[in-house]
Formats: C-alpha cells, sequence, structure tokens
C-alpha cells in the first residue's frame, strides 16, 4: 500500500496543530460612569451620618472593561473517498485540519494488494491454474515462509518440490522473505557457533579427566611394579 499520501497529510496536520494560537481580543468595550455630585442642607436620617447645612458629597466612579473576543474557526471538511462496487481492492483515505489561518484537506484513493493478490489466486485457480494460483500467494512473504515449512516450497522457473528448494538457494536474493531470511541465517550462525564451543570446552573438560585419569593409572602400577 502507498502510505505517502497518508504519512504527508498527518505532517501537515502536526505542524498546523503547533502553529495555531490561543484566542485574543479583537474588540475593547469601555464604560466609564461620570461624576455624581450630591449636595443638600439640613440633612437627617435615621443613621448615624449627619450632613449640616451647606455640607457636601462628591462621589466619582471610573470603570474600563477590555475584552477581546475571537470567533471559532471554519471546519475543514475531508472529502469522501468511496468505491463504487465490492469488486474494488481500493481503500478511501482522506483527512483535513482548520486552524484560524489556514485549513487543509486532502484524500486518495489506496490499493490494497493482499486483496488483488487473492482475488487473482482464485481466478487463476477457477481456471484449473493451481500452480500458478500458489505462484501468486507466493509473493506474500508470510505464504512463502509457510510453504517452505510445510517442505512445500513455492514455484519457481517451472520448478517444483525439491527443484525449486535448490533454485531457492541458489538465488535466494530473490526469495519475498529475503531480510527476514537473512536475519534468520544470522541467528542460526551464531547459536550453531556458541554450540561449537560449549562442544568444544566439554571435549576439552573430557580430555582433561581422560589425562588425570590416566596419570592416576600410571601412578599405581609404579606402587605396584616389584622393582
Amino acid at each position: 500500500m502507498n502510505y505517502y499520501v497518508t504519512g504527508a497529510l498527518i505532517i501537515m496536520m502536526l505542524v498546523l496543530a503547533f502553529c495555531a494560537r490561543p484566542a485574543q481580543a479583537d474588540t475593547t468595550q469601555t464604560n466609564t460612569t461620570g461624576s455624581n455630585t450630591l449636595i443638600e442642607g439640613n440633612y437627617t436620617s435615621d443613621s448615624t451620618t449627619t450632613y449640616e447645612s451647606g455640607s457636601e458629597s462628591t462621589s466619582t466612579t471610573n470603570s474600563t472593561t477590555n475584552s477581546t473576543i475571537k470567533s471559532s474557526p471554519p471546519t475543514a471538511g475531508a472529502p469522501s473517498y468511496n468505491t463504487m462496487t465490492q469488486d474494488v481492492c481500493a481503500v478511501g483515505v482522506s483527512a483535513g485540519v482548520q486552524t484560524f489561518g489556514i485549513g487543509l484537506s486532502g484524500g486518495k484513493h489506496v490499493i490494497d494488494e493482499n486483496c488483488e493478490r487473492l482475488k487473482l489466486a482464485r481466478i487463476l485457480n477457477d481456471f484449473g491454474m493451481k500452480v500458478a494460483a500458489v505462484a501468486i500467494l507466493c509473493q506474500d512473504e508470510r505464504v512463502f515462509e509457510s510453504m517452505i515449512q510445510a517442505g512445500t516450497p513455492c514455484p519457481i522457473d517451472g520448478k517444483i518440490g525439491k527443484n525449486a528448494m535448490a533454485l531457492w538457494n541458489k538465488y535466494d536474493h530473490e526469495r519475498p522473505d529475503y531480510k527476514v531470511y537473512v536475519k534468520r541465517m544470522e541467528e542460526r550462525k551464531k547459536a550453531e557457533l556458541v554450540e561449537q564451543i560449549e562442544m568444544t570446552k566439554e571435549f576439552e573438560r573430557l580430555e582433561a579427566e581422560r589425562i588425570k585419569e590416566e596419570a592416576i593409572q600410571m601412578k599405581k602400577m609404579e606402587w605396584v611394579d616389584p622393582r
């Protein structure tokens, strides 16, 4: 499957997400109340405050409020990609991202190669081309590996069975699972090397015991020697 477009869309979404800034103020509202002056004489109330004749009371209140409001950004709608029939091995992929400054969206159809492989193998089998059907399935490394493990290697150059296995061993770089195969062979070599080292150590231990046992026997023979 082609993942380049999907990867590009994800990268653009991340870049736009990091570039987005929080909402800031656009509009400013200021409310100011003027001065209110109250002058009364001979004022008496039930409270303890009493203004004598000619007294003056002045109250001034200034209030300023600043606020900034930004409207929410528009929404970038990802396009819809649908397959018109179930017999098409294609999947629709789309994505979109929107910030305060810019919005992007896009999509495409992605071919499902595994679906195509299954359909082609089924058609070849219906035509009686069983070896060809197996050969196209063997393009999948999982199928190829399972066929090797089952002792029925995939066809190559018109050869099957042991003849096919000989060619796969000769041209192993053509195997669908070449990378996995090389890694597995390297791990097997390491395991064989470790096993060989252990066998060498065991052989040396047995050899040392044998020499020690022969030395003990020689001493016993010298002890019973009448000379």
